[in-house]
């Protein structure tokens, strides 16, 4: 056998599996993700773009978008300041049933949306002792705002948590124990210290918070009770809308949903490459 024979290492791919695979996975993002992207958008524009407009500028439209925007305003800056909290307890203390803890921050991930909806259900519904109290003195948490908050704010607690937790174990506690031997109060060592290095990693987890904030159903649907033009946020409308035949509203409000995610998605993406470094360390878990 020649000296100058090619000799291909073990764990290299030929050519050709090299292509095929490639093309799998281009295949695969193409049917699973922009082809669908492709039919929403133009299923929506099927009447022309005006007809698309006019369909979100109706009152129920309007109220299921504004609705929308006001769980994500509402849900998203308490979970963050619920999961620095959770992460500074978790990464600054040593204590028994940390694990526990994290385990029960991770909870939202492994119960379904639906079982957390229904939960919420039987412990503020009217007939129970807490949500008939609530409702006879006029604060009515199922079938109201606060239900549809406290069901998007379940969903989505822990991905700032989850972002946090890695990046200020990584960091470690030297830097914030260094200020308090300087003087500084908790407070400030919290404000120039601590949040300067966890920015970015916040911000990735409330980008992610927000995305699955928009786009919850399950949960939603159980303890909004679907009521038109009241507790209607846009997935729950665009589900009623379609089970009407009314197609292109259900997918021109689809489609501004999608334009949401597709933003935040952006923003994601820009955070990512721009900030790599800091947000490395939120990946090694």
């Amino acid at each position: 056998m020649s000296d100058t024979t090619q000799f291909r290492p073990a764990t290299e791919e030929t050519p050709l599996a090299r292509v095929a695979l490639i093309g799998v996975a281009v295949l695969g993002v193409v049917v699973l993700v922009f082809a669908p992207l492709l039919v929403v958008f133009a299923e929506a524009t099927a009447k022309g773009v005006g007809a698309a407009v006019a369909s979100l500028g109706n009152r129920d439209a309007l109220s299921a978008i504004k609705l929308t925007l006001l769980i994500a305003a509402i849900s998203v800056p308490l979970n963050a300041a619920f999961g620095i909290a959770a992460a500074w307890f978790i990464t600054k203390f040593d204590f028994r049933g940390k694990a526990f803890l994290i385990t029960l921050i991770d909870l939202p991930f492994s119960v379904s949306p639906v079982v957390a909806g229904l939960c919420i259900v039987l412990m503020f519904g009217a007939n129970s002792l807490a949500g008939g109290w609530l409702v006879a003195q006029g604060f009515p948490i199922v079938f109201a705002l606060p239900g549809i908050a406290l069901a998007t704010m379940f969903v989505t607690f822990p991905f700032v948590a989850r972002e946090l937790i890695p990046v200020m174990i990584e960091q470690g506690r030297a830097e914030e124990e260094a200020a308090l031997t300087l003087g500084a109060s908790g407070l400030r060592t919290f404000w120039t210290v601590t949040l300067p290095n966890i920015r970015w990693a916040l911000l990735y987890g409330v980008l992610l918070c927000n995305a699955r904030a928009m786009g919850e159903f399950g949960a939603v649907a159980v303890v909004s009770g679907k009521i038109r033009g009241q507790t209607a946020t846009m997935p729950i409308t665009i589900e009623m809308l379609y089970n009407e035949y009314l197609s292109v509203a259900a997918f021109s409000m689809s489609a501004l949903l999608t334009a949401l995610a597709l933003l935040t998605l952006l923003l994601k993406t820009a955070l990512e490459i721009r900030h790599a470094d800091a947000l490395a360390a939120t990946h090694r878990h």
